[in-house]
Parts: structure tokens; C-alpha cells; sequence
């Protein structure tokens, strides 16, 4: 079995070791390195080129969001998993511009986070319920140069809403009896329609449309 390699950067101490302490009891998942601020988390991400790298937002010297940018930039293969206190508009919007394929508050079940860092290693996005909710609203408004929508088959928009969810490519398979396979087509399918460059934006469009209910939870 390979191993899902995790870098931890935030500036907290006890929250690193709450992380590692939980992270160190999966079978699939090896922390190879801590950083305590973003230049650290950078520096380290270049030398050790994790396959996920848990990032706070709030830390002293470059934050969060810029820290993603160069750790995207230094290693594009390394996903980048936003891990904060803050749901904010002003920090969720930059940090998935940033390349952030997921942002989790603090609040998240220890299980929750360990399938949205075997999600990510599967190049699949999670957003927490709240950030979901905030950027539905953020985008409701239907905008005119995205009509594509409308080349969208009926099994497609299933597949769309799923994504939107945080649904991984077997979890949609199972949830509409189809193959993995399958799933894997429709997926490429929508970002080609809907020229979108990966699956965080897919579901980023969901939610402007209003594709999902605001209580993403659900099912």
C-alpha cells in the first residue's frame, strides 16, 4: 500500500501534535515533516515534496494563502488542503484561487479529515459544509457566460451535484450504481463542457448555479 505523505504547517504546536498524534494511526497516511509558519511550510514543501500539505491560514510572516501559492508553484503535484478556524469570504475565496483543492474548518471529525486527505491524494476536492454555504452564496447570481450548463446530460448534472458535495468517484459510482469507470468519463466530461480546469471549480459552479441544497450534509 502507498503511503499518503502529509506535510503540517501551522503556527500552533498543540494543534500540530493533535494532528500528527490522530494522523500517525492510519495505515495510509505518513507525516513526514511540521512547519510553524508559511516560509517554513514553503521551504519544507521543496525539500520533502509531500503529496498533501495541511495548511493554516493565520500564521506569523506570509500566510496561509500565499504560502499555497509558492507550494503550488515549488511542487504543483502537491495538494494543498486549507485546515483553519475561519470561513471568512475574504480568506476561502483567495486561498482556492491560490490552489487550495480543499478548505476544512478546525471543527472537522478527525475521520472527516482523514478522507479529505485521501480524497485530495485522488485529486478530489472537500469543502466544509459553511465554506460550501458561502460560496453558494457568493455566486447564486447566474451569470450569462455560463450557460454551458444547458450541454449537460441528466446523468452528468447527478454527477455535478455529487461533486459539489464532496463526493469521491466511488462514492458517486455507488451512490448511482454505476462504475468508477463510468464516473471517471462523466467527470472529464463536465470539465471539458464546462471548461472548467479541475474538480474544485466544478463544484465552485455547482453551488453558483444552486445545483445543491444549502445543507450539503445531507445523504
Amino acid at each position: 500500500m502507498d503511503l499518503i505523505n502529509v506535510l503540517l504547517v501551522d503556527d500552533h504546536q498543540v494543534v500540530r501534535q493533535g494532528l500528527r498524534d490522530f494522523l500517525e494511526l492510519q495505515d495510509d497516511i505518513d507525516v513526514v515533516g511540521e512547519a510553524g509558519s508559511g516560509e517554513e511550510g514553503v521551504q519544507l514543501a521543496r525539500e520533502l515534496l509531500p503529496d498533501v500539505v495541511l495548511m493554516d491560514l493565520v500564521m506569523p510572516g506570509i500566510d496561509g494563502v500565499e504560502a499555497t501559492r509558492q507550494v503550488k508553484e515549488a511542487s504543483p503535484s502537491t495538494r494543498v488542503i486549507v485546515l483553519t478556524s475561519f470561513a471568512d469570504d475574504n480568506k476561502v475565496f483567495p486561498a482556492i484561487k491560490a490552489g487550495a483543492i480543499s478548505y476544512l474548518l478546525k471543527d472537522v471529525s478527525p475521520e472527516d479529515l482523514a478522507h479529505a486527505i485521501r480524497a485530495a491524494q485522488r485529486n478530489e476536492a472537500v469543502l466544509h459544509p459553511e465554506v460550501a454555504t458561502r460560496l453558494m452564496q457568493e455566486f447564486s447570481a447566474p451569470r450569462p457566460s455560463e450557460t454551458q450548463i444547458d450541454q449537460l446530460t441528466e446523468r452528468e448534472m447527478d454527477v455535478l451535484r455529487l461533486i459539489a458535495r464532496g463526493k469521491s468517484n466511488r462514492e458517486i459510482a455507488d451512490k448511482l450504481v454505476i462504475s468508477e469507470k463510468t464516473v471517471k468519463t462523466h467527470v472529464s466530461n463536465i470539465l471539458s463542457k464546462l471548461h472548467l480546469a479541475d474538480r474544485t471549480q466544478a463544484a465552485i459552479y455547482a453551488l453558483r448555479q444552486r445545483l445543491v441544497p444549502i445543507d450539503l450534509d445531507e445523504g
